[in-house]
């Protein structure tokens, strides 16, 4: 078995988790697990891909799709239900394009839009900027705690489980470096980003509570008119909608594992 790669749970539906950035999967998606083994019974594929989390491995985002499409061969239980975060709702719809048979269903919480090329080109352009500073002496410090205030500033006045405040603060000490590592290519991969080429399989996309005018918001609309679906919004849910609204996140990952199995 490929490393890092973990199947929680022995039958039911099988799910892999994709977290956002380059954290590790375990407890990014607080109660998410737990939730999916009790109800409906399923079988967690928790993996952190090359260049991402635990794994000792480097890796490219543009490899992204064939890591995970040999995890799943290896392991030998696809298609599966991929659930996403930020980043890795971007690895997952490369994913679907490149490898459609392993996709049997696509929960895209918050996803980095793809389909945005001047955003993405943005993004690697500062991440590339941030690690040249970040490896400045003493200006790594000022970035994640820059980082960290930023996430907590997000989630005020939100009453956030004990696990989901850990979680907000190990994922606002991330490693800038890595981080920077994880989204190199993504301007090119962008570029050629194709939502036609993205197979018609049940999809739920969640979008953060935001203005109607906000870019993010409006590129997430584009992309999931183009998906074939409609965004969802829970009221006063940020960027990690998965620390703010765990529930709903198991929630609508239990409608999705079952819209897959009408659809087989």
């Amino acid at each position: 078995m490929p490393t890092s790669a973990k199947i929680i749970g022995q039958s039911g539906p099988a799910v892999l988790l994709l977290p956002g950035g380059a954290e590790a999967t375990a407890d990014f998606f607080p109660g998410l697990i737990e939730g999916l083994l009790e109800d409906p019974g399923c079988r967690v594929i928790a993996y952190d891909r090359p260049g991402t989390g635990t794994s000792d491995r480097p890796g490219l985002l543009a490899d992204s799709a064939t890591a995970l499409h040999n995890v799943v061969q290896d392991i030998g239980c696809g298609p599966v239900v991929v659930v996403s975060q930020s980043l890795g709702g971007a690895v997952a719809l490369l994913w679907a394009i490149r490898y459609p048979q392993d996709i049997a269903g696509l929960v895209l919480l918050e996803p980095t839009p793809i389909n945005d090329t001047p955003g993405c080109i943005q993004l690697e352009r500062v991440m590339g900027w941030s690690k040249r500073l970040y490896a400045v002496a003493g200006i790594h410090r000022i970035i994640q705690a820059q980082l960290l205030a930023g996430m907590r500033r997000s989630m005020k006045g939100k009453a956030l489980r004990p696990e989901c405040s850990v979680a907000l603060d190990r994922i606002g000490n991330t490693d800038v470096g890595k981080l920077a590592d994880a989204v190199v290519g993504i301007g090119q991969l962008s570029r050629d980003f194709r939502v036609e080429a993205v197979p018609r399989v049940p999809t739920i996309f969640v979008t953060a509570d935001r203005k109607s005018d906000n870019s993010i918001r409006k590129s997430h609309e584009e992309l999931a008119a183009g998906l074939g679906v409609s965004t969802m919004t829970w009221s006063n849910s940020a960027h990690n909608v998965q620390l703010d609204h765990p529930d709903e996140t198991l929630a609508i990952v239990r409608s999705l594992i079952a819209q897959t199995a009408v659809a087989q």
